[in-house]
């Protein structure tokens, strides 16, 4: 009688012919399968060099960590998918409301103005420059700041002969000082929300005038 010695569970598939073809594994092994493993390891063992009960019940730890680890792993991933989904329906509340995002171009309608602030680096005096997509200047307004922090601005969506401004594409810049000492500011603008999408990287809110953008890039709501 041919005895065969078993050392790992990989040779005793592969001595017991009962390797699954490499295409069809799955990865994965459940409690039949292995318990199924272990019967036909102790029936084919070397009767000269017998398994060990330690090395027996190293292998059922082995075993029972791995699926202790794959069970964490889902309970984890069904935890996610309920903070997904409870994130979706906060953002949702957004639709409607205005965000504060870090965008300087806006879109608007003719005549349509826009809000948003200004970084201050410190006090004094800001220039605020409205340019169309041509590169003109077609409003330019004074901001002043008492110190370092975010300053509220407003345009009213004419122009500086005082008709209003046609629609198109619309970039608000922002300087502290004059000529060579001029600091360009970061600026943000607000716009309501239209809708909200759930995209492989995250939320993303559609903002009106501002297309699409992370919920990460928004300062403020309202």
């Amino acid at each position: 009688m041919r005895m065969t010695t078993i050392t790992n569970n990989s040779d005793a598939l592969t001595s017991l012919g009962l390797a699954a073809p490499q295409k069809k594994r799955s990865g994965d092994m459940g409690q039949a399968d292995f318990l199924r493993l272990m019967t036909e390891q102790l029936k084919n063992q070397d009767p000269l060099k017998p398994l060990e009960g330690s090395q027996f019940l190293g292998q059922l730890a082995q075993f029972s960590t791995v699926q202790g680890i794959e069970n964490m792993q889902k309970s984890l991933g069904a935890v996610a998918s309920v903070m997904e989904s409870d994130q979706t329906l906060r953002a949702a509340a957004l639709v409607g409301h205005d965000a504060l995002v870090d965008a300087s171009t806006v879109s608007l309608q003719a005549g349509a103005g826009m809000r948003g602030e200004i970084v201050a680096q410190g006090a004094g005096p800001m220039q605020v420059d409205i340019v169309d997509a041509g590169g003109q200047v077609v409003q330019r307004m004074t901001v002043n700041s008492t110190g370092a922090g975010n300053v509220p601005f407003a345009w009213d969506g004419r122009a500086a002969n005082g008709n209003a401004a046609p629609a198109g594409r619309y970039t608000v810049r922002a300087a502290a000082g004059s000529g060579a000492d001029a600091e360009a500011l970061d600026v943000r603008v607000a716009a309501r929300v239209d809708s909200v999408s759930i995209e492989a990287t995250g939320l993303v809110l559609n903002l009106n005038g501002l297309g699409s953008h992370p919920l990460s890039a928004v300062r403020r709501i309202g």
